[in-house]
């Protein structure tokens, strides 16, 4: 099956960052692939968490300006001969944070790191899935929790949380959350057993006096802003999964609770060039697409953003101002 490529395409690029970070529009050459790459004709791009942060912060290997964004799915319309995914196929991926972003109308990308999508599934939902459902997946996998155990899901109303109650829930755990006001019903409709909300001071306490255990077994720290409090709700020796990395340790509680601490990095597995991680990202898209389409996925609130670089802007901004847990995308021209 022949594609018209052309040669130019549509991108919008992050130009600065910091507080006031800048998107822009760009027009620049459709990307060249290599013997392991496909290319792809992107149709939905995820906005998420890792958007927020990196808008603001960067990265030392980046260079301005670049190609925004970390998620997306769209229609491979170029393949060397014999690599898989061949042309036709629709797929989903989380990009490699060295290269260029996918807030483009085409993307070149590792054909080992691509997860394919069946028919019918709904596409503008699955490109918000790469970040938080592979970080959910991660984290919990980390914290080798076996069925009946407890789990302790800071911020369950972000979209990693709303994802890791309901893994967290498929695996038979006992789940405890947090959350800001108003969503409660939301997280406990997803399979929180009990929603607290965020700024509770005697947490372990009340899980104690109205739940009866003495500590959980495991905690998904999602913010890193509140690490030495939850690492006090484990029970001796439990496993904390860190997903925005390490805040500074109360060396005292350390000792208290000689806790295992797991870092979560969905960049790191390209910053460190390993292939098995890569690979591995393939595989939790699979897991990813096959909750969704057998239902025992839910993604309650999702908003479409129009590709232009102020809606994305403002809705990035909007994000970082209210740590709201809507998940979006961004829906391309056809």
């Amino acid at each position: 099956m022949k594609i018209t490529i052309p040669n130019t395409m549509q991108a919008i690029q992050l130009s600065q960052i910091g507080h006031d970070f800048c998107l822009a529009p760009a027009e620049l050459a459709v990307p060249k692939i290599t013997e392991q790459q496909v290319l792809v004709k992107i149709e939905y791009v995820g906005l998420g968490a890792l958007d927020e942060k990196f808008a603001q912060i960067g990265t030392p290997c980046w260079q301005y300006p670049r190609v925004f964004g970390f998620d997306a799915v769209g229609t491979v319309v170029d393949a060397p001969k014999g690599v898989h995914p061949k042309v036709g196929t629709k797929v989903m991926w989380h990009n490699d944070i060295s290269t260029p972003g996918v807030m483009s109308e085409y993307a070149s990308v590792a054909n080992y790191a691509l997860t394919v999508l069946p028919e019918g599934i709904d596409l503008a939902i699955a490109a918000c899935l790469p970040t938080p459902g592979m970080t959910a997946l991660i984290a919990l996998l980390k914290l080798q929790l076996n069925e009946g155990d407890s789990v302790f899901i800071e911020s369950g109303h972000t979209c990693t949380g709303q994802l890791a109650i309901q893994f967290a829930k498929q695996q038979g755990l006992v789940v405890f959350t947090n959350c800001i006001a108003g969503q409660q019903e939301l997280l406990k409709s997803l399979g929180a057993d009990a929603v607290f909300e965020q700024g509770v001071c005697d947490l372990a306490q009340q899980i104690q006096r109205n739940y009866g255990y003495d500590g959980v077994q495991g905690v998904i720290d999602c913010t890193g802003e509140h690490t030495n409090e939850l690492i006090s709700l484990l029970q001796f020796c439990g496993r904390v999964s860190c997903i925005a990395g390490l805040s500074q340790l109360d060396d005292a509680l350390l000792f208290k609770k000689a806790p295992n601490i797991g870092v979560v990095s969905l960049p790191g597995a390209w910053l460190a060039k390993s292939i098995c991680a890569q690979q591995r990202m393939s595989f939790l898209g699979n897991m990813l697409v096959e909750s969704l389409m057998n239902d025992s996925l839910c993604i309650h609130n999702h908003e479409l953003i129009s590709f232009d670089a102020d809606s994305i802007t403002a809705a990035l901004k909007e994000r970082i101002h209210t740590r709201h847990g809507v998940f979006q995308s961004i829906k391309l021209a056809q």
